[in-house]
This record gives structure tokens, sequence and C-alpha cells, in this order.
């Protein structure tokens, strides 16, 4: 016999319930279609009547949703997916995520949107060498950016370092026009987009002009030691193994590297050569993390997941 369940919620004052439900409540009609239960929303309280394990899950959501609009966030289509998916696995309660924030810039909150980025961004608080791995869109080299701006904020690193290798794709670097960085420059604009989003650029600017961050491709790497930093490598799916031995090896001490990558967007020809390596040798090394992300974890527009998805089939 289904246990029957009935509660009713009350939006703290000055909740708009329209941004709760969405336009022409259209994020209510996703909450139901989800859930064995019956939703009723008049003014500013929810009556939800039905299966006491959805009614509970449904209290979860509906507060949660409240908390993000008397924060100013705007909740939608993607975010309803993304707590509901949370709820179903009960991995963990969408109130760790919102707890967690890795950095504030301009009164918004940077946090873990997920399970699989809240298991991301603890694996790179907890291991000196974190490899985060998967599909465009899980938010790897964001959460990653956040992670290191914070660390330098609170003094943990002296410096950022962001790295990437350079894969040409069609065109030989030495018959583009310009300076070795100008003609660099196109392949590391990514790193820089990501800095920009989380720093005024007043101040990532000095922060580059002074080499308090910097950003540099990976070949330009060879030969140095990084202590007292936060070194990250982006793209790494494009490495060789000889140049990720190289990478892992300019570890110093109070050095915290995090290397990211999506094996399945490789422009090296012969594959993701270097992380394949780097996990068949290190995956049982203590205080290296291997995190594994996955479509489940997209962030971006609900249709980047819906192509990873039919791409992994």
């Amino acid at each position: 016999m289904i246990n029957e369940s009935k509660t009713t919620l009350k939006a703290p004052h000055g909740i708009d319930m329209a941004l709760v439900t969405g336009a022409a409540d259209s994020l209510l009609r996703i909450i139901e279609d989800n859930f064995d239960a019956d939703i009723l929303v008049r003014g500013n309280e929810v009556t939800i009547a039905g299966d006491e394990a959805a009614v509970k899950s449904l209290e979860i959501l509906f507060t949660d949703m409240f908390k993000q609009v008397g924060h100013g966030e705007i909740p939608d289509e993607n975010s309803v997916a993304r707590l509901i998916g949370l709820l179903r696995t009960a991995e963990m309660s969408p109130d760790e995520l919102r707890q967690d924030v890795l950095l504030t810039f301009r009164g918004k909150a940077i946090r873990p949107k997920t399970a699989g980025q809240k298991r991301f961004v603890d694996a790179i608080r907890n291991n000196t060498i974190t490899f985060g791995l998967g599909p465009a869109g899980t938010g790897k080299t964001y959460l990653t950016c956040a992670m290191a701006i914070a660390a330098l904020q609170r003094k943990e690193v002296g410096r950022i370092v962001l790295t990437r290798p350079i894969v040409e794709a069609g065109e030989s670097l030495g018959f583009l026009p310009g300076t070795m960085m100008e003609k660099v420059d196109p392949y590391i604009r990514p790193l820089y987009d990501a800095l920009f989003e989380m720093m005024d650029n007043d101040r990532a600017m000095h922060a580059i002009e002074s080499g308090t961050i910097e950003i540099t491709p990976l070949a330009f790497m060879r030969g140095r030691t990084f202590n007292d930093s936060f070194v990250i490598l982006d793209e790494a799916q494009n490495t060789t193994p000889d140049q990720m031995k190289m990478f892992l090896t300019r570890l110093g001490f109070g050095t915290r590297m995090v290397i990211t990558g999506d094996e399945s967007q490789s422009d090296n020809p012969k594959g993701p050569a270097g992380i394949k390596s780097a996990r068949e040798k290190l995956a049982d090394i203590d205080d290296i993390a291997f995190c594994e992300l996955s479509g489940a974890d997209v962030v971006r527009h609900s249709l980047v997941a819906k192509i990873v998805a039919a791409y992994e089939k």
C-alpha cells in the first residue's frame, strides 16, 4: 500500500512565485511530470499531496527553489532538471551544493551544481594532483579556475599558472603572422575567457602583468619547477605521454595541480595518449585523484547534454 502524505509550504516574504513556477507554469509542469503527486500553487503557498517519498522530495525541491529566487537566481529548465536528478539519485542534498561556495564575484556565487561537480571540487581540495575528465560543458575548467582564484585570494598559493598544449589544426604556427606569443594567443584564449568571467579585467590584467597569474603554452614549461602555485593543465586530451610526464614533474613544494580534459575530443592524431598513460601508471598512487564527470554534469544549454548523450551511444 502506498503511503499518502500532504504538506503545505509557504514561500518566504518577497519571493516571486512566478519565478518559481516559470513562465506560463512551464517549470511547474516539468516538476509535475516527474513526480507522483498533486501540486497546487495559490498565492505564496504550495500544497503537495501524494506518495510520501514524492512529497518529501518535492518539499526539498521547492525549498531550494525558494532559496534560489531569494539569492537573486532565476530557476530555469536546466536547474530544475539538475535538482530532480539530484533528488532521484539521493547522492547528496541540494543544500550541500548550495553551501559549497567556491568564489563570489560581483555578488554572484560560484558553486558546484551537480553531484559530479561536487566530487570534483572535493577531490581538488583533498589531493595534490587531480584529474578532472569529462565531456564539454561539465564545468571542469570553470570550477578549477574558481578554486585557483579563491586559493590565491586566501593566500594559500602565491601564483596561478594556466597552460594547455598547442595542437595545430591545419595551419602551422610558423606561417601565422606575429610574435610567438601572438601566434599562440588564439590557442590559450579560452583560459583568458574563464579568468575574466570571475575577476575584474583590470585586476586580472595586473595579475598577469606582474606574473601572479601566468598563462602559457605547455611547451614553454619544460625545465621549470613550480613552488607555492596552483597549476592548471587544460585540454589535456591533446598531450602525449612525454608531455604529461613533463608537466607532472614540474610539481614543487606547496603546489596543487589540476589536469582537465575530454578524452572524446582529442585533436592529437594519436588520441588522448597522455591521459591514458597517466591513468595506467598513476591511478593507484596516493594523493593523485581521477575524477570522472558525465553528461549528467553538463551545465550548459540542455541541448549540450543531449548531444553528449547521443555521441556516447
